[in-house]
């Protein structure tokens, strides 16, 4: 009975791991407009895209969660080659994020100031599904929320190991933790 109940446990995590695996999120079909666009840090491309998507005004603003409490405007400038007047007028620094949890709370908080009903979120297709499980955890129901899935290629240890952060979250939200 144990061995067929551990079996059945296995299986279920490898058909699940395959479907995480097999189907990462995408970017965001083009012309799609938000509120604001949330960044979460932590992979390459994803300030990129965020800096690219609110110039080309898809967006009225955009927060980056989790960057460096070192890192000024000026700097992110230079650094994305962004126009100094978007990220002076529009563009939020988040220091008080230092995982996905954290990332969420940060966002979660600078989308009930702005009063957005809509956002764009940014980030690693790999990360896309904790991060946005997290986020729709924290923000109103009757947020919309836009999954713009940064494309990576993740090697197998990276996909098992947030394949089993994601299964952590969903049953710690089950708990109630």
């Amino acid at each position: 009975m144990i061995i067929r109940t551990i079996a059945a446990a296995l299986l279920l995590w490898i058909a699940g791991f395959m479907a995480f695996a097999l189907f990462l999120p995408q970017p965001a079909a083009d012309g799609i407009t938000t509120d604001g666009i949330v960044v979460m840090t932590g992979g390459r491309g994803r300030v990129e895209r965020g800096l690219a998507m609110l110039a080309d005004k898809r967006a009225k603003r955009l927060l980056i969660s989790g960057a460096d409490r070192r890192v000024k405007p000026h700097e992110l400038a230079a650094q994305f080659k962004a126009d100094r007047k978007l990220i002076d007028c529009c563009v939020d620094l988040g220091h008080e994020s230092v995982d996905t949890r954290s990332n969420a709370e940060e966002a979660a908080g600078w989308i009930a100031r702005n009063r957005y009903r809509s956002i764009r979120l940014v980030t690693s297709d790999w990360h896309m599904v904790r991060g946005r499980y997290d986020l729709e955890a924290m923000t109103p129901d009757d947020l919309t929320i836009v999954a713009d899935a940064v494309p990576t290629e993740p090697g197998l240890v990276d996909l098992v190991r947030e394949y089993n952060k994601y299964l952590l979250r969903r049953i710690a939200g089950l708990i109630g933790i």
